[in-house]
């Protein structure tokens, strides 16, 4: 019965997220605008109304002497942002500092927290994201719904210099020393409305509060841009790793899937590389199980890294996945780092 009901849920969420991002047609797509309409007035009077209680000083943060920087998006959806988090925390590392990451862990099951989360963590028990994080940089990635705890746990625990929030964006007790929003180039902002009638999690003009807008996948008026670039291609079972031209020779069809955000992003670039692929789409943040991938023809599977993580344990010898690393133009992320840093 539980997972019946998941399935039902992440079958809605799958739905809901084509409308509002209008990419689904028909009657129930109609219908069910409609009443996202009317809930969008009262979550858009909720969100100015607790961003007004922070800016009025009525409910306070608590500055601390360690500097954060969050990476969000105003947008529900993946944009991005896991990959930019890595590349920030690769170049504080390079620059010396300590780094600590917080984040929410969706799609995990624990429910005690704060969690530390390390690259021997299980993806299903703690998200995907922050254990992909935490195996691309080996710093220590503590895990709270409540962002201003974990970072007093990161403080605590492990002495940063900086603290890197994965989202958070919209967590108002999270002090912060610089705000990074990642857009996806391609979707945009949608219908331009807030949730649930639209994508945002908060009204358009909060992009011109932060300090850097960040476009995925597409050109964005006044955005730095960021490219994805592709690794060799990864054996989940052996760690064996091919160049794209090796496995597009051995490997010239494909079953791609991608339980991400934009998984269209994926298929995309698959397709840019010369692959031959039969598209599979999963929610984003997915729980998947063997039979998931249990393809007839017994051609190869092809996933994202994010995916990768929690397929690993039951990982069989023709899975692989493709890593992408965020490439962003030249000293943007010193720019970004002096920024949080008061070094500008």
């Amino acid at each position: 019965m539980r997972e019946t009901f998941r399935a039902w849920q992440e079958q809605f969420e799958t739905f809901a997220l084509e409308v509002i991002f209008n990419e689904r047609r028909g009657k129930r797509a109609t219908a069910l605008r409609g009443l996202l309409f009317c809930l969008s007035k009262v979550f858009l009077a909720g969100v100015k109304g607790r961003r007004w209680l922070y800016e009025a000083r009525i409910i306070r943060d608590h500055p601390l002497g360690v500097q954060v920087i969050t990476v969000g998006n105003l947008t529900v959806g993946g944009t991005g942002k896991t990959p930019l988090v890595i590349a920030l925390v690769q170049a504080a590392v390079a620059r010396g500092l300590k780094v600590a990451v917080v984040s929410r862990g969706f799609g995990g099951k624990i429910d005690q927290y704060p969690c530390l989360v390390t690259a021997d963590s299980d993806a299903l028990d703690v998200g995907d994201e922050p254990v992909l994080i935490a195996r691309r940089t080996g710093v220590p990635v503590i895990l709270d719904p409540d962002r201003r705890n974990a970072l007093d746990v990161a403080i605590r625990d492990h002495a940063p210099d900086l603290v890197i929030s994965d989202d958070g964006l919209q967590h108002y007790a999270l002090p912060r020393s610089a705000e990074i929003v990642v857009v996806d180039g391609q979707r945009g902002l949608g219908n331009g409305r807030c949730l649930p009638e639209g994508p945002l999690r908060e009204p358009a003009t909060r992009l011109k509060e932060v300090d850097f807008v960040v476009s995925t996948g597409g050109g964005w008026s006044g955005a730095h841009p960021m490219i994805m670039r592709p690794a060799d291609i990864t054996s989940l079972a052996t760690g064996e790793t091919l160049d794209h031209q090796t496995f597009l020779r051995e490997h010239p069809q494909v079953h791609a899937v991608a339980g991400i955000g934009n998984p269209k992003r994926f298929f995309n670039l698959l397709s840019i590389l010369g692959l031959s692929a039969t598209p599979h789409v999963f929610p984003d943040h997915h729980a998947f199980q063997p039979a998931d991938l249990a393809f007839a023809d017994g051609l190869p599977v092809l996933m994202t890294e994010k995916d990768a993580v929690k397929c690993a344990p039951f990982a069989e010898p023709h899975w692989w996945y493709l890593p992408v690393t965020a490439s962003l133009p030249d000293g943007l992320l010193e720019q970004m780092l002096d920024r949080a840093l008061g070094k500008e």
